[in-house]
């Protein structure tokens, strides 16, 4: 997605207290949901729903400004509008319209009946994963690579009799491997600009450890593609697994995943026009009009999220987060050797663009936030460029992937039908993934080397 996040070298007091408003929201988000699911609620996490619980949070990010009320609310308002959350909900928005119009005029179940025919029943879930990591490694971007493939998915799990939370953390898991390796995606950009090293550098520390993580998930996956019943894949149906077929082969080729939906929603209501004799223009409006309804609340709950990020920011909330972890570590550092100041250095890089995340909910807006200090502690520590860019990207994407109010898991909970928690417990890549990256902070170290410009 476009970056245009505000330049995070601004000078905020920091401020513990500016953090409040984030817990919060997370006891009403997590608090009441948990609380209800063991009271036996059905649907639990949906009796309050995730924007009002946002409202008490934001409202006392408003009263903790030491501005004046309508200079909070303009930096609200600016946190709300920024860039990056503007181009969420409208991926948001075509993403919901695509899988509307696809359902509506038979594409998903051509689609879903297409991947039964090719796919083992030992290799669904397996399957779903590399699918879903090659779409996102050649897009770059996490929520495009949802977007495309959340519905098939859901249909084949479906289909198969499958448990539909694991089948959308296999999408999640996919998503965010690509998402994290790609060359092309904004956090790849962004965390080798901030630390000065070259992509191809970045992508071969990378790919040490997340590729033992994304065997292991596969191997996980393997075990657990046990569908109850084998569904029998009926005959395929070409044009209607046509749209489907052009925004993967689009999403492959590098297009703005913009314009991958609009040509996928174009292709799914041209289909549905010429092959289905009861679909008209009406219907294909109000499809997507309906499609833009059904992600009303992830939609709302992006730009509140961001207006609550933007509050804590100008507050002092991140300084704070980022002046704490770089106080831990050099306190530590003078009294261990130069190999425990690196690990100490690395696990510092890894926590503050973890706490980062939290508190943002956007990995590359994380890794833009904590950059700057982060190559400050590699400097001072003889930690690789390769290897900064490397943890941040990787940390950045370990949270992004567990966080119930991320993105991701909003838009995989929106079209599955879940509760984002349910999404993010079975985000097992990203388990695998942090385990092993803290694994090699500990089992390996690069030699000291020079920052390069």
């Amino acid at each position: 997605m476009p970056n245009t996040t505000p330049q995070p070298h601004t000078t905020h007091t920091p401020s513990a207290l500016a953090l409040l408003p984030l817990g919060i929201f997370l006891a009403l988000f997590i608090g009441v949901g948990s609380y209800l699911t063991l009271q036996g609620v059905d649907f639990a996490f949906y009796q309050l729903p995730a924007p009002v619980a946002a409202l008490p949070a934001i409202m006392v990010a408003l009263l903790l400004s030491k501005e004046a009320l309508n200079k909070a609310i303009e930096q609200f308002l600016r946190g709300v509008g920024h860039g990056d959350i503007i181009a969420m909900c409208m991926i948001y928005l075509m993403a919901g319209a695509f899988a509307a119009v696809a359902k509506a005029t038979g594409g998903v179940d051509a689609t879903v009946n297409l991947g039964l025919s090719m796919l083992p029943a030992s290799m669904i879930l397996p399957g779903i994963f590399v699918i879903s990591a090659f779409i996102a490694t050649a897009m770059g971007t996490s929520m495009g690579t949802i977007a495309a493939v959340a519905p098939v998915a859901l249909g084949i799990a479906e289909a198969a009799d499958m448990d539909v939370a694991l089948t959308a953390g296999v999408v999640l898991s996919g998503a965010m491997f690509g998402d994290n390796l790609s060359i092309i995606s904004d956090t790849t950009i962004a965390s080798t600009r901030s630390q000065g090293c070259q992509m191809k550098d970045k992508f071969r520390e990378n790919i040490r450890i997340a590729l033992p993580a994304a065997i292991a998930a596969v191997v996980l996956f393997m075990l657990s593609s046990t569908p109850s019943q084998v569904p029998v894949a009926a005959d395929i149906e070409w044009l209607k697994v046509l749209p489907y077929l052009a925004i993967l082969v689009l999403a492959v080729s590098g297009l703005n995943v913009f314009v991958v939906l609009g040509v996928g929603i174009l292709l799914a209501g041209g289909v549905g026009l010429f092959a289905t004799p009861d679909y008209s223009l009406a219907s294909y409006g109000q499809d997507i009009y309906a499609g833009f309804g059904n992600m009303q609340e992830i939609f709302l709950l992006s730009m509140l999220i961001g207006g609550l990020s933007e509050l804590m920011r100008q507050q002092g909330g991140l300084a704070f987060l980022t002046q704490l972890i770089s106080k831990i570590i050099r306190v530590f550092g003078k009294a261990h050797s130069q190999s425990q100041n690196l690990r100490a250095s690395e696990l510092g890089i890894a926590s503050l663009v973890s706490l980062t995340n939290c508190c943002t909910a956007n990995n590359t807006v994380a890794i833009i936030v904590s950059g700057g200090v982060a190559k400050e502690l590699a400097v001072e520590h003889g930690v690789t460029p390769r290897r900064s860019a490397s943890l941040l990207d990787i940390f950045s994407c370990v949270i992004q992937g567990v966080l119930p109010y991320g993105a991701q898991a909003l838009l995989l909970g929106s079209v599955f039908g879940l509760s984002p928690l349910a999404v993010v417990s079975h985000s097992y890549y990203c388990f695998f993934l942090a385990i092993a990256a803290v694994g090699a902070v500990f089992v390996k170290h690069p030699t000291r080397q020079p920052v390069c410009a």
